[in-house]
C-alpha cells in the first residue's frame, strides 16, 4: 500500500539565493535594491539576509518598473507610499502606474523625437554644417540651453528650437 507524502512545506521567508533564483536577479541587484531601501530583510544570528516571501513580489513590481524605464528614486517614492510590510496589489500597480504616464508620455515623445533626428542631426551642430544650417540656422538652438535642445524638449516649436 502506498503512502501519500506531505506536499512540501513552503517556508515564509527565504534566503538571498532562494529570493535570487526564484525571482531571477542576481544576489548582487538584490543587495543593491536593500541598499537602495527598495527591500529589506532581516539578519539571523550568523548574520545572514533573510526575506519574507512577499520580497518575491515587491522585486517584480521593482523589475517591471524599471523595464518601463521608471528610475529607482521614483520607484522608491511608489513603494514607500505603501504600508510597511505589504507588497504591491494590482489595484496598487493601477494607481503607480497611472500617476507615472505623464513621465512616461514625455519619455516616449524624446525617443520619437531621437528616432526622427537621428539621421539628420543630434541637435548640437557638430555632425553636418550643412545639414544643421537648414536645422540650427545661426544656432538658434543655443537661445534655448546647452545641449542637444532638438531632443530634450518638449517638441512645442519653441522646443525645437524654430526661428
Amino acid at each position: 500500500m502506498a503512502t501519500e507524502s506531505a506536499p512540501p512545506r513552503i517556508a515564509k521567508e527565504l534566503t538571498i539565493g532562494q529570493l535570487a533564483e526564484r525571482s531571477g536577479v542576481a544576489t548582487s541587484a538584490l543587495r543593491f535594491y536593500e541598499t537602495q531601501g527598495l527591500i529589506s530583510s532581516r539578519r539571523t544570528s550568523g548574520n545572514q539576509r533573510r526575506y519574507h516571501r512577499e520580497t518575491l513580489r515587491r522585486v517584480a513590481f521593482i523589475r517591471v518598473s524599471q523595464n518601463v524605464g521608471m528610475p529607482l528614486g521614483a520607484i522608491r517614492e511608489a513603494l514607500g507610499r505603501l504600508p510597511e510590510g505589504r507588497t504591491p496589489t494590482r489595484s496598487d500597480w493601477a494607481e503607480v502606474s497611472a500617476s507615472w504616464r505623464a513621465d512616461l508620455d514625455a519619455r516616449i515623445g524624446q525617443l520619437v523625437r531621437l528616432r526622427d533626428d537621428l539621421t539628420e542631426c543630434i541637435g548640437c551642430g557638430c555632425l553636418s554644417l550643412e545639414s544643421c544650417m537648414l536645422a540650427n540656422p545661426y544656432d538658434v538652438c543655443a537661445r534655448e540651453g546647452s545641449g542637444p535642445r532638438r531632443l530634450l524638449e518638449d517638441g512645442s516649436p519653441r522646443g525645437r528650437c524654430r526661428t
